[in-house]
């Protein structure tokens, strides 16, 4: 029996069971329809057919309070929203199948003998069709409804000069009241109500391509997340209404009712659900931040061999001030300050160096993968040419090769120089900084099969973090013009003269992300660790270069027998998985949250990981070395593949 509660057909048959025993109860059914007349004239169905799955606002906290109440708070049947009831009638997923599966014999069954219009219904209705009566209210509040959030000053503001020409939504309610009286006058399946609902249904698509014209206006001048939920309700709306239309037009309407009751059942419950809550929070996140990173994200990919080479000097670079950077680590950590004020200090450490980095032109290892994956995965938004896939494996090829440039470039400073430091600190006898204890539990804390993959994954975590507010900042500087408020604001002009204010807008627009990104990329990998430990949880920072530079240390200080020890290798090993960890979890989460923002579905990931594959075994080098790749066997595209020197860019 559980097993047939779960069959649609099953649910259907059970339906026609139903039918065939009231045919033969004419006494039940003559109070089956007074109740019906009673149920129609007491509930309003406008809250279930017009605004059923509808947030008020883009409020998460408030729609997650409300969503939890929904849960744990049993609803009440006493009550004449149908929209309430209607959780009641069909909870589930199961619901909404079984409704779909009804066939149109077995609605008509349903229409004619339960559902048929009563005396009392039509005296209560004071129409002649109430179920014409009911769709055309829904109507009138849904088409309200788009016609208040396209008039809204946000959304009308940023729309294209053409669209605020054609002014659709000024004639949206004219067009509605023709189809209004045309329905009331001759019936809704007459011609005129027909030539009315076609020309109702070319309104809401003028609506929408004006209302579409919005996110031109949202690309270049930031992202807004109640625009974007505004602009998500508008399309949601419109969709709605053309539902409720066919039934209106349909010669059918017993079987559109089933098909819309059955859409409205997956809506109610995902009105409901927490997953579908952050799943949505996170595509309006997601989409005001990756934008900005993946326009700053593409100067971090080198396809070149002068792109590679500017690469290993530009991380070169930042390996000489990281190598001090670890030096003044060691200081603050031998001041034995308390948790928060030691772990401040580390983070305005980190900060500053990324800051002096990123003034001078360089670069820090692990810091581009959250960058570069948005522009990763807005290169998945066209897989259907010929040569994509290939053309996304090479700009895989690209980015791996630029990382371990990067890596290698820091690395390749930070070591021999701090090993320097410590030799020149010795010489000055200044040995309080870093002593034989503190050396040994270096080699110890980074040891390859302890805790250091588990850190390592988590500060790539940080690292996409400060992707994150990176992009939020940029975006609300851009949002809010804050560069033209810095050109021509009374008092900063009065301060800093004209010119001297334009430039400086220019400047702040240009890079408020660089500083954001470094800034909150340094503050957090300083005070997570003292946060952590206050709530229990024991975390230390592992950052590729920092780490190879503390352990190059420690190795000075230890002499040179450190190297017969199994510690300082174990230590060595944990450098190079830090170093895969930190990129993979940073690329990781950047990608995942780009192609939410993309909304990026149905790649076919076999044929990349064949491609991916083929590529590897190749021409392996390609991934770390700015060489030549090999054309293919068979050409898709008859022409020959080419990872270095002069690159193929792939199709946009």
């Amino acid at each position: 029996m559980r097993g047939e509660s779960k069959d649609p057909d099953a649910a259907v048959a059970r339906v026609r069971m139903l039918l065939d025993a009231a045919e033969l109860r004419p006494e039940w059914l003559h109070l089956w329809h007074q109740w019906w007349a009673q149920f129609l004239s007491t509930t309003d169905a406008t809250p279930l057919l017009a605004d059923l799955g509808f947030a008020p606002r883009p409020a998460f906290m408030s729609e997650l309070v409300n969503r939890l109440r929904r849960k744990l708070l049993p609803a009440t049947p006493e009550t004449t929203d149908l929209g309430e009831l209607f959780g009641l009638l069909f909870p589930g997923e199961f619901d909404a199948r079984w409704l779909r599966a009804l066939d149109a014999g077995t609605l008509e069954r349903l229409r004619s003998l339960l559902f048929r219009a009563t005396p009392e219904d039509l005296e209560q209705s004071g129409s002649p069709d109430f179920a014409q009566r009911v769709l055309l209210d829904a109507l009138t509040y849904s088409i309200s409804q788009i016609i208040a959030i396209g008039l809204s000053s946000e959304i009308r503001t940023r729309m294209s000069p053409d669209a605020m020409r054609t002014r659709p939504f000024h004639e949206l309610p004219s067009a509605f009241e023709v189809l209004r009286n045309a329905v009331i006058e001759h019936g809704r399946e007459s011609a005129p109500s027909l030539v009315a609902i076609g020309q109702l249904r070319e309104q809401l698509d003028a609506c929408r391509a004006a209302a579409y014209s919005v996110y031109a206006h949202l690309e270049e001048h930031g992202i807004s997340v109640h625009i974007e939920f505004q602009m998500r309700q508008l399309r949601q709306r419109i969709i709605r209404v053309k539902a409720l239309l066919l039934c209106l037009e349909t010669d059918a309407p017993a079987l559109a009712t089933a098909q819309l009751l059955s859409h409205l059942v997956r809506v109610n419950r995902d009105s409901r659900s927490l997953r579908a809550l952050l799943r949505t929070s996170t595509e309006l996140l997601a989409a005001k931040v990756t934008e900005r990173n993946a326009e700053t994200g593409e100067h971090y990919i080198t396809r070149t061999r002068g792109d590679y080479t500017h690469m290993l000097k530009a991380a070169g670079g930042g390996g000489l001030v990281l190598a001090f950077t670890t030096w003044a680590k060691l200081f603050i950590v031998s001041l034995s300050l308390s948790a928060f004020w030691g772990g401040l200090a580390a983070g305005m450490n980190y900060a500053v160096s990324f800051v002096i980095i990123m003034l001078l032109q360089w670069t820090v290892a692990t810091k581009q993968p959250a960058m570069t994956a948005p522009a990763m995965a807005a290169k998945l938004r066209n897989m259907d040419a010929p040569d994509a896939v290939e053309g996304f494996v090479s700009e895989v090829v690209y980015l791996l090769r630029s990382q371990f440039a990067a890596i290698l470039g820091n690395v390749g400073v930070v070591i021999p120089l701090v090993m320097l430091l410590t030799y020149g600190l010795h010489y000055l006898g200044w040995d309080e900084v870093l002593d034989t204890h503190h050396a040994e539990k270096i080699l110890t804390d980074h040891h390859l099969l302890g805790l250091t993959a588990l850190f390592a994954t988590a500060t790539g975590l940080l690292l996409f973090a400060s992707s994150v507010i990176a992009g939020w900042v940029e975006n609300w500087f851009v949002f809010n013009r804050l560069d033209s408020v810095i050109a021509y604001h009374p008092r900063i002009t009065g301060f800093l003269g004209r010119e001297r204010a334009a430039r400086w807008g220019r400047y702040w627009g240009s890079n408020i992300s660089s500083y954001t990104a470094n800034i909150s990329l340094g503050l957090m990998l300083g005070l997570a660790p003292p946060i952590l430990r206050f709530f229990g949880i024991g975390f230390e920072v592992r950052h590729v270069t920092l780490v190879s530079g503390q352990i190059a240390a420690s190795a000075v200080e230890l002499g040179w027998q450190v190297v017969h020890q199994s510690a300082f290798w174990w230590a060595v090993g944990g450098i190079v998985i830090t170093g895969l960890l930190n990129l993979a979890s940073s690329f990781y989460f950047a990608f995942r949250l780009a192609l939410t923002a993309h909304n990026v579905t149905g790649v076919d990931r076999r044929r990349m990981y064949v491609a991916l594959g083929q590529r590897v075994l190749r021409q392996p080098l390609s991934f770390l070395l700015p060489v030549r790749v090999k054309p293919d066997p068979v050409p898709s595209n008859g022409s020959a593949d080419n990872a270095g020197g002069a690159p193929v860019r792939p199709a946009e």
